[in-house]
């Protein structure tokens, strides 16, 4: 009898018991695995290296469309994926970027994991590193690197000499492992700078910046600051791009809506700029500016893809933000689209117990009309949906729970006549869900 042929998810699913915490910060574990495999870390294209509480993915998005346009061929490892892990993994061609195939998942799976044997290692090492043997028997011009968690002990700062580092802005989140003040949590961000490679910092309080600095000059790091060395900002439907010795007129993003998207599309701009020199091309910058997409960061779906009972005219947004500042980012948005078009807004909310649940709804006080709690379906960690919508309620909204989110959307159209503004957010996992089922 043959055994059958293994799937990528069935050897991610082995990869899972290889260690019984799921997270637990070290970079001991990835080296070692890494050396086994002939230091695939050490033969990549130029990295760039990127941490932050915000921005991240965004950041990515708009710098690999920025040097897609110029013609370069870019990998990516991004995480975590919202439908398939695939997504993490984004290899070089001369079509673009694209989530790497099956057969080639698997086989860069099976690689790592027989270097590995049954040594204790966490899953998201491994997969770190069957992403970096991938990159490096890829070619391409350039290799982007996001952090799982916080920076510096984190399974990507492996590469001892990135091309740039990249800090988004910070802020609180999974303060059980990276601190509980914001110096504390920019600390473990700031491991990410390297000697004499160019650091690129967004806009930061002033905390977190005077520990970016402190470490930067600690170890000789050349830091570019937002707000000091370089500005981004809308004009006149224009997005303007400023430095010392730059004034750059850009159409505006067409995927990634909101101020916070300009921000960070000034920040990939800013280090596109370094990074191709001379070769930066107004018109290719353009067009990166203007078509990067990032899925489920304020992402436009149509109704009638999602639910029968929404209106022809209703408006539904996605967005996998789950903190505080993320949350205020997103109020801050539908704030603008509220003046130019007034209409009541429907949150539906699924977010991971530990969350900080109160902090996330307290920046819609004042702008949703309803609060619907739904579950994350599959996720052991989720919060409950009555215990959120009980705490919602506690906090002066109108709330309720919903068994999914079909029912919560059928919940939200019931009994009104006029058309809703409704935004489903809380939890990337939840936003996977949402893009899986539609």
């Amino acid at each position: 009898m043959t055994s059958s042929p293994e799937t990528s998810d069935s050897l991610l699913e082995q990869m899972q018991l290889l260690h019984p915490k799921s997270i637990d910060l070290s970079l001991g574990r990835t080296l070692s695995l890494l050396s086994k495999l002939g230091n695939p870390h050490k033969q990549l294209a130029p990295v760039v290296h990127v941490a932050g509480t915000n921005g991240k993915g965004s950041v990515l998005a708009f710098l690999n469309a920025i040097l897609s346009a110029h013609g370069d061929r870019v990998q990516r490892f991004s995480s975590p994926h919202l439908i398939r892990f695939h997504e993490r993994i984004n290899l070089a061609s001369r079509e673009g970027t694209a989530p790497i195939s099956e057969p080639l998942l698997i086989d860069f799976l099976q690689r790592t994991h027989q270097a590995n044997a049954d040594s204790p290692i966490t899953f998201f090492e491994i997969t770190t590193v069957a992403a970096l043997l991938a990159f490096s028997e890829t070619r391409a011009d350039w290799c982007l690197l996001e952090t799982g968690l916080g920076g510096r002990l984190d399974a990507t700062n492996v590469v001892d000499r990135p091309a740039a580092t990249v800090i988004t802005p910070i802020s609180y989140d999974h303060m059980q492992f990276l601190g509980s003040t914001l110096s504390e949590i920019a600390f473990e961000k700031a491991g990410i700078l390297k000697t004499g490679v160019p650091g690129f910092i967004g806009s930061q309080p002033g905390a977190v910046l005077e520990v970016l600095e402190r470490r930067a000059e600690e170890i000789n790091a050349p830091l570019t600051i937002k707000g000091r060395d370089f500005d981004v900002y809308e004009q006149r439907g224009r997005l303007i791009y400023t430095s010392e010795d730059q004034l750059i007129d850009l159409p505006l993003p067409r995927h990634l809506i909101g101020r916070h998207q300009i921000e960070n599309a000034g920040l990939a701009i800013c280090v596109a700029s370094h990074l191709l020199g001379e070769r930066l091309d107004i018109h290719a910058l353009g067009r990166g500016v203007e078509g990067a997409f990032w899925p489920a960061r304020l992402q436009r779906l149509a109704p009638a893809d999602h639910s029968p009972y929404l209106h022809h005219d209703d408006e539904l947004w996605l967005d996998g933000g789950h903190n505080k500042a993320a949350a205020a980012v997103l109020a801050q948005v539908i704030g603008d689209l509220e003046e130019r078009a007034a209409r009541p807004l429907h949150l539906i909310v699924g977010m991971m117990a530990g969350k900080d649940v109160r902090g996330f709804l307290q920046q819609f006080h004042g702008l949703a009309a309803q609060v619907l709690a739904v579950p994350i379906v599959g996720e052991e960690n989720a919060m409950d949906p009555d215990v959120l919508a009980d705490l919602a309620v506690e906090m002066g909204f109108e709330a309720d729970s919903a068994q999914s989110v079909e029912r919560a959307l059928e919940m939200s159209a019931s009994g009104r006549h006029e058309a809703a503004r409704v935004l489903i957010c809380g939890s990337l996992y939840l936003a996977g869900q949402v893009l899986g089922n539609s």
